[in-house]
């Protein structure tokens, strides 16, 4: 797997969108140039550059900046960004563009694509962001374009594509996981390389990137860009764990932790958190992929439940125990008795000091109230 690091240029500067929205910019820099030379001292295989004026408002004042990023780095850079005619994609080789990616004109000139990957043949990447439910979003993701993921796929494959790169639209690298499923449904539609262009929030997500595999086929390459400047983790830590090495290190402390439990039934499970043990809802969400919601507890804490997706069923989860901590176990005791709820370990002093009873929940998940004495 390759590492691309991605740098977007909006105004001659280097830019930050957190959800692909151009009323949430955080400016990084100005100077890409430079911010691009920093990439290639890090030692990544290729440079992701987005014009982002091009891309949205068809404003082409960066491609100067374009052209002396490709006299400048020693590193293939692939342009990305209002590619939409056969002379920029001229223009734009003749620079010294490595490859060029076309998203908005694949899907609204895909004659011009077509001759372009004929004339320019190994130039020519496909981009598609992808919403949850499968529909690609144009001009950096401000347009709907009724098509959807495996039928652009198939045709830009016929046409000729060098290779495809595949995001989630409006997602938050930092904070959101990639969407695995929806690489695998690209790998499975195309024989061509597939890179994630999505991003990561840390190397976890980047062991399942390089571990995702559909038959024989796996990702061809990943585009990083703030999880690195943020400090999740270095290019060197995410090239050991690219070769099978372990990481020197682990890529920062723990900063919170989230208890992800998969569940039968959603609603009823929701439910039951919520109406009876006072969790709040603090998101959720209905996906092909299946429901899901985050819950709060009182002190913070999280708990994230995920439904099976539509027309299947999971089993149920064996070997998962929940601990809660209250004030006043006494109370929850006779709370939950009230409300109808089985206790299926009654209250006990324990060895180490604390109350202690148990409850299941819908799924038969085991749920410990314990009072610190």
């Amino acid at each position: 797997m390759d590492l691309y690091a991605r740098v977007n240029i909006l105004e001659g500067r280097s830019v930050r969108l957190t959800h692909g929205d151009l009323r949430e910019i955080i400016h990084l820099d100005a100077d890409p140039v430079g911010r691009c030379m920093s990439w290639e001292r890090l030692g990544v295989d290729y440079l992701h550059v987005v014009d982002l004026d091009a891309a949205i408002r068809r404003d082409y004042r960066n491609r100067p900046l374009l052209d002396e990023i490709l006299q400048t780095v020693k590193i293939p850079v692939q342009v990305a960004g209002g590619i939409r005619s056969e002379q920029e994609i001229q223009r734009l080789v003749d620079a010294g563009a490595w490859r060029l990616v076309m998203g908005t004109a694949a899907i609204e000139n895909q004659n011009m694509v077509w001759e372009a990957c004929r004339d320019y043949p190994d130039k020519i990447a496909v981009a598609v962001d992808v919403l949850p439910d499968g529909e690609i979003v144009t001009g950096g993701w401000t347009g709907h374009s009724g098509r959807y993921l495996e039928e652009v796929l198939v045709e830009m494959s016929s046409a000729g594509a060098a290779a495809f790169l595949v995001g989630e639209a409006g997602r938050d690298a930092l904070t959101e996981p990639p969407g695995f499923a929806v690489l695998a449904d690209a790998l499975s539609a195309v024989e061509e390389p597939v890179i994630a262009s999505g991003g990561v929030r840390d190397l976890g997500d980047l062991t399942t990137l390089v571990r995702l595999r559909v038959g024989t086929r796996q990702l061809a390459g990943v585009v990083v860009g703030r999880e690195v400047t943020a400090g999740r983790f270095t290019i060197a830590e995410a090239r050991k764990v690219i070769t099978g090495e372990s990481p020197t290190r682990p890529p920062g402390r723990v900063e919170g932790l989230r208890g992800l439990l998969r569940i039968c039934d959603f609603e009823r499970s929701v439910d039951f958190y919520e109406q009876i043990l006072g969790f709040r809802r603090l998101t959720g969400w209905e996906r092909e992929s299946g429901s899901g919601a985050v819950l709060e507890a009182a002190g913070g804490e999280t708990l994230e439940l995920l439904g099976p997706p539509a027309g299947m069923t999971w089993p149920r989860p064996t070997g998962v125990e929940l601990g809660f901590f209250v004030e006043d176990i006494q109370a929850w005791h006779d709370h939950l008795t009230a409300c109808g709820i089985p206790i299926t370990r009654e209250l006990k002093l324990e060895a180490w000091g604390d109350t202690v009873f148990g409850v299941d929940d819908p799924d038969g998940v085991r749920i410990w109230f314990g009072q610190t004495r």
